[in-house]
């Protein structure tokens, strides 16, 4: 990892993803910038939700740029912006360094790139960038054209399982956060505000969050078929 300052921001990258990506941006603000993204005309795609996502064109890969964004009530007062308590404490340098955790121990996670922060005073706005895992398709939308076998199901619920031997408290395991990719491999996205810790009853917290997201896109077999390939 390397790190890049000024008075304003901090870039916490990969070196080695950002020199080998032939047409990424120079190191600071523009790397982490949707605009500057844009105006390059390297902006591939989007992804649904809340924070935007957009997928850009790096070269021989492509990447995730997802700004951190609020919701609910909150987000009226400031959708972007988030209290300062340290670059350390901010939720991308965060999520950056449990997400390089996890690929380090070879989980089946998206490479992280860099991490960008930007204080402005009391608060501060961030974003993320991973590698684009090509292929790729969340378990909700295999569940709702009906794609997703008794197979398929059991390797997520292994792969859930390999994360939670691991220590990953993942606050937000749901449907759309666990990915397929072309040749039938699980993946596990999206940790912000997640964290290591000893075995409790997270686990189950994690798992019955989980089926209350799969009672939106399936039925009781899939929460079924799952927990079998978690228990295995």
């Amino acid at each position: 990892m390397a790190t890049y300052r000024t008075r304003k921001s901090v870039i916490l990258y990969d070196a080695d993803s950002v020199c080998d990506a032939d047409s990424a941006p120079q190191i600071g603000p523009t790397l982490i910038s949707p605009d500057a993204w844009r105006q390059r005309g390297l902006v591939v795609g989007d992804a649904a939700g809340r924070g935007a996502s957009l997928f850009l064109d790096a070269g021989e890969e492509q990447w995730v740029l997802r700004p951190y964004r609020r919701g609910g009530m909150i987000a009226r007062l400031s959708e972007r912006r988030y209290v300062w308590t340290g670059w350390e404490r901010t939720r991308a340098i965060r999520e950056f360094r449990l997400t390089a955790d996890l690929h380090a121990q070879g989980l089946p996670v998206p490479r992280p790139v860099a991490a960008g922060v930007t204080r402005y005073g009391l608060t501060y706005e961030a974003a993320l960038i991973t590698v684009r895992i090509p292929g790729a398709h969340a378990l909700a939308d295999l569940l709702i054209a009906d794609e997703a076998d008794d197979e398929l199901l059991h390797r997520v619920g292994a792969t859930i399982r390999r994360f939670h031997d691991a220590g990953l408290d993942h606050v937000d395991l749901n449907a759309r956060n666990l990915l397929v990719d072309r040749e039938g491999k699980v993946w596990m996205i999206d940790f912000d505000r997640c964290r290591l810790q000893p075995p409790g009853d997270w686990q189950q917290a994690n798992l019955e969050r989980l089926h209350r997201s799969l009672v939106k896109f399936s039925n009781t077999h899939a929460i079924h078929a799952i927990d079998q390939g978690y228990a295995r």
